[in-house]
C-alpha cells in the first residue's frame, strides 16, 4: 500500500501546529506544509499531487486546507475540485482555523441540549449568533439555516460588514440569514428579544452578555459560548458548562469545552475517514455537522 501523504495549504504565514499535530497523530505518514498559498496556486499543487501517483492511490493523498477565512477556503475546495482530472483525485478537506469543525461541534451540542432538555430541535428556531464576522459564526449560520432555523448575525461594529457576509451565503447555499447590528450593550439586547438560541463566537475574553441582557430573551433555551479565556462571552456560561441553568434563570448554557471536546473528536475522525476510504472525499463543516451530531449524542 502506498504511504498516506497529506498536503496542507494555507494562505496564512504559518500553518496551524494544532491541525499538523491532529494529522499525524490520524495517522498519515507524511505531512507537508504549505504557506502564504494563493487561491491562484491551488490548481498546480493540486495538479502536482494527483500526477504523481497511481490514481488507485488518490486515496492514500489528501489536501487541508487551513486559513482564517470561510470564504475562501470554501473557495479553494471548489479550485482543487476543479483541478481534478478523474481518475486522478484525491481527498479535500477544509477546516480553517479549526473553526468548521467548531461552528459545527457548536450547533450539534445545542442540537442535542434542545432535544435532551425541550424535546424539539432547530427547525423554526430563531439563533442569534455574536462574533458574526468569524467562521465560527459562519458555519453556524449556514448550518443552523440548512436545519430550518432564522440564523441572524450580530455585527460588533454594525450591520454592514454582517450583511454582506450574509450576502455571500445567500449566494453560495441560496439560504437567507439576517444581520443586525450590535454595537451598543442596547442594540444586544434588541438583537436577542426573540432568540431561542443564542451563540457566541466573538473574540476570547471579551464579554458580550451580561446577566441582565440575557433577562431580554424572554423565550430563550440554548445558549453556547466557544470563549474559553476568562471573562466568559455569555454570563454564567463556564467552559465546563453542560446543559446548566443560566443566570437569567431562562435556558441552559453550554460551555466552550463541552464544544471543543465534540470538535476535537470530529476532527480526528474526518482524517480517519479520509485514510479509511476507498473513495476520494470532499469534507467541509456539512460533513463536521454530521459527524458531530452523532458524537454530540
Amino acid at each position: 500500500m502506498a504511504r498516506s501523504i497529506l498536503h496542507m495549504l494555507t494562505p496564512l504565514r504559518h500553518m496551524s501546529p494544532f491541525d499538523v499535530n491532529m494529522a499525524v497523530d490520524a495517522g498519515f505518514e507524511t505531512v507537508v506544509t504549505y504557506t502564504e498559498v494563493s487561491l491562484a496556486d491551488v490548481v498546480s499543487l493540486t495538479q502536482d499531487s494527483i500526477f504523481s501517483r497511481a490514481p488507485a492511490d488518490g486515496t492514500r493523498t489528501g489536501i487541508f486546507i487551513g486559513g482564517k477565512n470561510a470564504e475562501d477556503a470554501l473557495d479553494m475546495v471548489d479550485r482543487a475540485k476543479k483541478a481534478f482530472v478523474p481518475p486522478f483525485v484525491n481527498h479535500v478537506f477544509a477546516d480553517p482555523a479549526g473553526s468548521f469543525t467548531t461552528g459545527a461541534a457548536m450547533v450539534a451540542q445545542v442540537s442535542r441540549a434542545l432535544r435532551q432538555k425541550f424535546n424539539t430541535d432547530l427547525q423554526g428556531k430563531r439563533i442569534v449568533i455574536f462574533g458574526g464576522a468569524g467562521v465560527v459564526a459562519y458555519v453556524a449560520a449556514v448550518i443552523g439555516a440548512l436545519q430550518g432555523a432564522t440564523t441572524v448575525l450580530v455585527g460588533h461594529d454594525g450591520e454592514e460588514r454582517v450583511s454582506k457576509i450574509a450576502f455571500t451565503m445567500k449566494w453560495r447555499f441560496g439560504i437567507e440569514v439576517g444581520a443586525v447590528d450590535g454595537t451598543t450593550p442596547e442594540d444586544r439586547r434588541v438583537a436577542i428579544r426573540d432568540a431561542d438560541v443564542i451563540l457566541s463566537a466573538g473574540p476570547a475574553g471579551i464579554p458580550i452578555l451580561t446577566t441582565e441582557d440575557l433577562k431580554s430573551a424572554p423565550k430563550l433555551l440554548v445558549a453556547s459560548d466557544v470563549n474559553a479565556v476568562p471573562p466568559a462571552g455569555i454570563a454564567g456560561i463556564d467552559v465546563n458548562a453542560v446543559d446548566v441553568p443560566l443566570p437569567s434563570g431562562k435556558g441552559v448554557g453550554i460551555g466552550a469545552l463541552a464544544v471543543g471536546n465534540v470538535k476535537y473528536q470530529t476532527q480526528r475522525r474526518l482524517f480517519d475517514r479520509m485514510l479509511a476510504s476507498d473513495t476520494p472525499l470532499c469534507l467541509d463543516f456539512r460533513d463536521a455537522y454530521a459527524l458531530a451530531m452523532e458524537i454530540a449524542g
